[in-house]
């Protein structure tokens, strides 16, 4: 082979390495397992009813975290993945169907929904994923299940900025074993959605649809 033409086939070729991470291409195997969180129900009594209509887009993520692959941390500057097993959808995508199916568990809002297509949407809840990793904070042991999440409530038509802040749950899972740290995310990931729920409901201020123009 001449130098020229594998110089050519270097740049058609995909690099191995992605994000600092390893990425091996196999013959077959097992498909991988597949894991997800679940939406939560049981509210404050005293949480408002109101009468308009949410927004949630895909919350935006960093790179690393906008993937199916189930993310860990064994320090603060790498990121890995576990083998053989994935979320059912990329993690934004999971959280979004988390939230928006807890809001319609709340049942106190009138209509939620992932865009604007089914109803005119009143406000917008943007999210942005900053955390979704098992932190190995203690050598060997179980790690931690961390999920941090901003959010910002956006009224509309004027899309002022009703409120912002950042929701964060760190649960230990009680084993090593992947089906433990899932269980352990479910648990994360579902009270951060259930205290996003609670802030934005209250938030808005009113029961009352905003004033439009």
């Amino acid at each position: 082979m001449t130098i020229a033409r594998r110089g050519l086939l270097a740049l058609l070729l995909p690099p191995l390495v992605l994000g600092g991470c390893s990425a091996a291409i196999t013959g077959g195997g097992d498909p991988p397992r597949l894991f997800t969180v679940n939406p939560r129900s049981g509210f404050s009594n005293d949480l408002p009813r109101v009468d308009w209509n949410l927004e949630i887009p895909v919350p935006t993520a960093p790179q690393g975290l906008n993937t199916q692959r189930i993310a860990l941390r064994r320090s603060p500057v790498t990121l890995e993945y576990y083998a053989n097993v994935t979320w059912t959808d990329a993690a934004p995508e999971m959280v979004q169907t988390a939230l928006v199916q807890t809001f319609e568990n709340s049942a106190r809002i009138a209509g939620v929904g992932r865009d604007s297509t089914r109803f005119r949407s009143d406000y917008i809840l943007a999210t942005e994923l900053r955390d979704l990793q098992a932190d190995y904070d203690n050598g060997n042991g179980p790690p931690q299940a961390t999920v941090r999440i901003v959010a910002r409530l956006i009224r509309l038509p004027d899309r002022a900025i009703v409120g912002g802040q950042v929701f964060t749950q760190a649960i230990r899972a009680d084993g090593t074993a992947i089906d433990r740290v899932a269980l352990a995310f479910d648990e994360a990931v579902g009270q951060a959605c259930r205290q996003i729920v609670e802030w934005t409901l209250r938030a808005a201020g009113h029961t009352q649809r905003p004033a439009r123009p």
